[in-house]
C-alpha cells in the first residue's frame, strides 16, 4: 500500500460499524512504537550515566532488543530473545523495578497489541509506572484502551482512553485518544458523548492532524442523535 493510500485510509471517517480498532488506527500503532523507540534511546542514556551497574546492564540488552521491535519480521525475537540476548519479557522479569524493565513493558504491550494477544497486552500495560514523560505515559494509558477495545469491552476502553486524553494534554497524543474515545462511545451507541469528544479535537486541537479529518465522525455521530 502506498503512502497516500495509507494516509487516505486515516483520513476517511469509519462507517458506524467499526471492525478491528487495531486495523482501523493502524497509524495509532506506529505512533505508539514509534514514540517508544524515541524514548527508550533517551532513557539509555540517562541510564547508562546515572544509574546502578545492574540497570546499566539491562539498559544495553534492552537497546538490542528495542533493534528488533521496528522489524516487523523480529518482533518475536524483541519479546523472547534470540539466544544470546533477551527479549523484552526476559528484561521485564529479571530487572523488576528498573526503568528498563518499566519501558520493557511498555514495549511488551505494544507488541502484544500488534500481535493481537490482548490480554497479554493488558499483563505487560498493567506493569508499567508513570516515568512523567509527556508522551509515552499517555499512550501506554491509550494502548490498554486499545487492547479492551479489541475485547469488545468498550465501557472500560472509553475510561482508559479518557484518562490517557486528560493525561500530559498535548498536540500529539490528545487529539489521537479523543478521536479513539469518540469511537468506543460510538460503538455503545452513546452519540452525544462520542459528538463531545470529536469536537474537543476540534476546539482545543484544532492544528492536529485528526482535526482535519473530524467533520465526518461529527457528522456521522450527530445523525444518530
Amino acid at each position: 500500500m502506498s503512502s497516500n493510500q495509507k494516509h487516505k485510509t486515516v483520513e476517511t471517517a469509519p462507517t458506524k460499524k467499526t471492525g478491528s480498532f487495531i486495523l482501523e488506527n493502524q497509524k495509532s500503532l506506529v505512533f505508539i512504537i514509534g514514540g517508544i523507540v524515541v524514548l527508550v534511546l533517551l532513557y539509555i542514556g540517562y541510564q547508562r550515566f546515572y544509574l546502578a551497574p545492574r540497570a546499566e546492564t539491562a539498559a544495553d540488552q534492552l537497546f538490542k532488543a528495542e533493534g528488533y521491535a521496528t522489524i516487523d519480521s523480529l518482533q518475536q525475537r524483541a519479546i523472547d530473545g534470540d539466544g544470546s540476548y533477551p527479549g523484552f519479557k526476559e528484561i521485564a522479569d529479571e530487572y523488576e523495578n528498573t526503568k528498563s524493565a518499566n519501558i520493557a513493558n511498555a514495549y511488551l504491550g505494544g507488541l502484544y497489541l500488534r500481535q493481537g494477544n490482548y490480554q497479554e497486552a493488558i499483563s505487560a500495560l498493567e506493569k508499567y509506572s508513570n516515568t512523567g514523560s509527556t508522551i509515552l505515559d499517555p499512550l501506554v494509558i491509550g494502548m490498554l484502551g486499545d487492547a479492551y477495545s479489541e475485547l469488545k469491552d468498550y465501557k472500560k476502553a472509553a475510561s482508559y482512553y479518557k484518562k490517557a486524553a486528560e493525561k500530559n494534554s498535548n498536540l500529539f497524543t490528545s487529539p489521537l485518544l479523543l478521536k479513539k474515545l469518540g469511537l468506543v462511545y460510538e460503538a455503545q451507541n452513546d452519540f452525544k458523548q462520542a459528538v463531545d469528544a470529536y469536537k474537543r479535537i476540534q476546539s482545543d486541537y484544532p492544528e492536529s492532524q485528526e482535526a482535519t479529518a473530524v467533520e465526518g465522525y461529527i457528522a456521522r455521530a450527530e445523525a444518530q442523535l
